[in-house]
This record gives structure tokens, sequence and C-alpha cells, in this order.
């Protein structure tokens, strides 16, 4: 069944070994420039190598018939927990948590834990996510490292540590998905150990020597986690803080600022309040837009269109689900483009929308040389949609991933084909 979903979404073409793809004659956004009537993606050992309306299509090449179509970049969910946990009620399942020691865990890579054989995957395939921000979830400060995924077949790990990710403000109520941990802290004291904690890895950094010999001050960490800082402190990878207040925005702003550290801003309920300070402080935000529902007291002023007040002030923004318990399941990846709709809704303007699941998370997360656009040179993640992707009834008719066709019936499909047909019950009489 899934060679014959790749042949028909290669026109009846499809041939396993197949190097050079072209996607002709579909509506292309390349999300770096301007959209394409009737154009052509030239697809060659996994790479996109023209894009273009008077592109000609190699001799041999497979095709993908894209007439009347739209045709995009992979789109990106940049907050889930795919693939590191399978079933949110069984713990074994989930490896996205580590304890770490006094509210620190950033030797903590969460996709040493990753199965690439989640049976949640393909369904994402299946609506057009080609790449995924997997976070950590904790109950202190410092969760652990974020990695950046490509759903393909192989290879899937594109960076282990994409991010940095952690937490500002009442902490008693959990980070990503809001879990409440009986050891919280208050504002007060989660102030005072991300100052510590900052302060311990440049005396750490500037003291190796010293601190091997152990000849340096007492430091409020281990070794692997203040290690692992170095390059947060360095600004050399970004540090994703969960806060939705709009004061704590302001204290993580001024905190971060003080040593140099790349922020982002992941939830941001009332980031919209506090948008002329994140544009000029250059801090991105990763907000939802389905829920405007606050969850806890920090979100009093959650509204649906922060996302488009945020653009409005300059603030780059990706888009992340903002649906309570539901914020990173693995379930809800595909959900994103449902975001993006409810953006464009809310006034978000349609390519303001798709740039916020594709090129903007690539950017915040320094992959934007390998996906979220289609252009020369960088990897073959490509959707071709039956309409508008943002409308609830298009569905992909082809999604290539490093240039491979990975459209294949999932878990759901399987259990409907199941089902579809029930035997009928024999009458056994009165």
């Amino acid at each position: 069944m899934r060679r014959l979903l790749m042949a028909l979404a290669f026109g009846g073409a499809y041939t396993a070994g197949a190097q050079t793809i072209a996607i002709t004659g579909g509506t292309v956004y390349p999300v770096s420039g301007p959209k394409i009537e009737h154009g052509t993606v030239i697809i060659r050992d996994g790479k996109i190598v023209a894009v273009g309306a008077n592109v000609s299509v190699p001799a041999g090449a497979q095709t993908v018939d894209a007439t009347g179509k739209w045709v995009t970049p992979g789109l990106i969910n940049a907050a889930t927990q795919l693939g590191v946990e399978e079933v949110q009620a069984v713990s074994s399942t989930s490896d996205e948590r580590s304890t770490g020691t006094d509210g620190v865990a950033a030797s903590f890579r969460v996709v040493d834990g990753f199965n690439p054989h989640s049976v949640m995957i393909q369904p994402a395939r299946n609506d057009g996510v080609t790449s995924i921000v997997d976070i950590p979830q904790s109950g202190g400060v410092i969760f652990g490292q974020a990695g950046f995924v490509d759903l393909a077949p192989s290879n899937m790990i594109v960076r282990s540590s994409a991010a940095m990710v952690g937490q500002f403000g009442n902490t008693s109520g959990g980070g990503f998905g809001r879990r409440a941990t009986p050891d919280g802290y208050t504002r007060g004291e989660m102030a005072a150990r991300l100052r510590e904690l900052f302060d311990d890895v440049k005396t750490y950094a500037g003291n190796k020597a010293a601190y091997d010999r152990a000849q340096s001050r007492p430091l409020s960490a281990s070794h692997a986690d203040l290690e692992a800082l170095i390059p947060v402190v360095e600004g050399r990878l970004p540090l994703v803080l969960n806060v939705d207040r709009a004061s704590d925005i302001q204290e993580a702003i001024s905190i971060t600022k003080a040593y140099g550290i790349k922020l982002v801003v992941a939830g941001g309920a009332e980031a919209w309040e506090v948008a002329a300070e994140l544009a000029a402080a250059k801090v991105p935000v990763l907000t939802g837009t389905l829920d405007n529902i606050p969850q806890t007291f920090e979100q009093l002023g959650h509204r649906q269109d922060n996302i488009v007040l945020l653009r409005k002030a300059g603030v780059t923004v990706a888009l992340i689900g903002n649906s309570g318990e539901e914020d990173t399941s693995p379930f809800n990846v595909r959900n994103i483009r449902q975001d993006a709709g409810t953006a464009v809704a809310y006034g978000l303007s349609w390519d303001e929308a798709l740039r916020a699941i594709t090129l903007a998370p690539a950017e915040i997360f320094g992959v934007a040389e390998h996906v979220g656009t289609l252009q020369a040179g960088r990897d073959a993640n490509v959707v071709v949609w039956s309409g508008d992707p943002f409308e609830f009834s298009t569905r992909p008719v082809a999604v290539l991933v490093h240039g491979v066709a990975v459209l294949a019936p999932d878990r759901q499909d399987m259990l409907m084909q199941r089902y579809k047909t029930l035997p009928q019950p024999s009458y056994r009489g009165p």
C-alpha cells in the first residue's frame, strides 16, 4: 500500500531508486521569495537544485504533476515531544524529562532518547510536517537541550543541540505543558538561581584547569551541566525560556542581556504587552493561536491575535501549539497548520503565517541553510497540497523529506480500513 501511495503521488511513475525529481505546474511558495505560478522544483540526490517558472525538466527525471496544486516547504513544528513520548499516561514510554540537580539538567539531550520508529511520526508526515524541534520537559530551571529533527526515513537528527531550554516565572505550574512540580521556584528564587548559574558557568569556562585541580570556588552545577551551558553564555546557542507574564518576559530579557545570552521566549501569552521591548532586544517568540483561555495566573492577558501584534512590532515569531496539556503532545504535531490558519483569521498575512511554520523556526534554531525555504541548495523537504494548506479540508498529495517520498498509511489509516466494513452478525434465532 505504501508503494501504491508513492506511485499515485508520482503520477504512477514512482521508482524507488529515482535520484532526480521534478515537481511541475504548481503554484510554488518558496517563502524566500514571491510565489511562482506554474512553477517547477527540481530535486537531485535529496537537494533542491532549481526553482522557477522557466526551469527545464532534466531527462529521465521522475515527475510530480502539481497542476492546480500548491507547493510549499515542509512544515516545521518547533515545540513537540514527538519520538520521545509515545503514551503520555505511561511513564515508561516517555524520555523527554530529566530530574537534573538543583533545578538544572543542562547536559540532558532529549534526542538521545529519540525513537525513529514511533507510530506518531507517520501521521505528522502525512499532514505535511517534515521537521520538528524536540524539547525537554522539567519542573526546574534549565530543562536540557532541544534537538532539531527531520522526519526522514534515515539520518533524522539534524542537530542534537539546537537550543537550551528552561523557564522563568513561578515554576509551581511546570514548563511546556504546565505540569506542576512540588519543588517549584518563586520568581525571586528563579532570578537568583539563573544569575548564580550563569556566573558559575563564566567562572568555570575561564578556569577549567583550576576546576580540574579542585582549586576553584564551589560551583552550583555539575561539570557536565556547566560544560553544556558554555555555548549559551558565549551567545552561540539560544536559550529558550518558557515564560508568559509580561513582567516575567521583561525580567528574562534583563537577565539574559546582562550575560550576552541569545534569548528566545516560548509561550509568551502576554508577549504582545511588551512587543516593543522584544523587538528592540531582537528576541524571537514561539507562540500559538488555538487557545486564548488562561491556564495559569501568568496568562491572564492571553489573546489569540498575540502573534499579529508581535509581528506588527517587528518581532520574529514562530508558531507552536498552545492548547493546554496538548501543547507538545505527539498526537498534535500536525495541528501546526491549524495554528497558522487561525493566525490568518486573526489578521496575520498568509505569507507571514507560512513563514511562521517554515523559515522562522529554521532561522531561530540555526538550520535555515538546510530547511524552511524552497531554493537551490536546501534539503528537499517539500509538500504538494491539494489546495491552501491552511484550509481544514486540504490534504498533501506528495510529501518529500530529503527528496524521498514519505506519504504512507499510518496506524490510524490501518485501523480505519480494518473496521470500515464490519462483519455481519449471524442470526442465531430466538
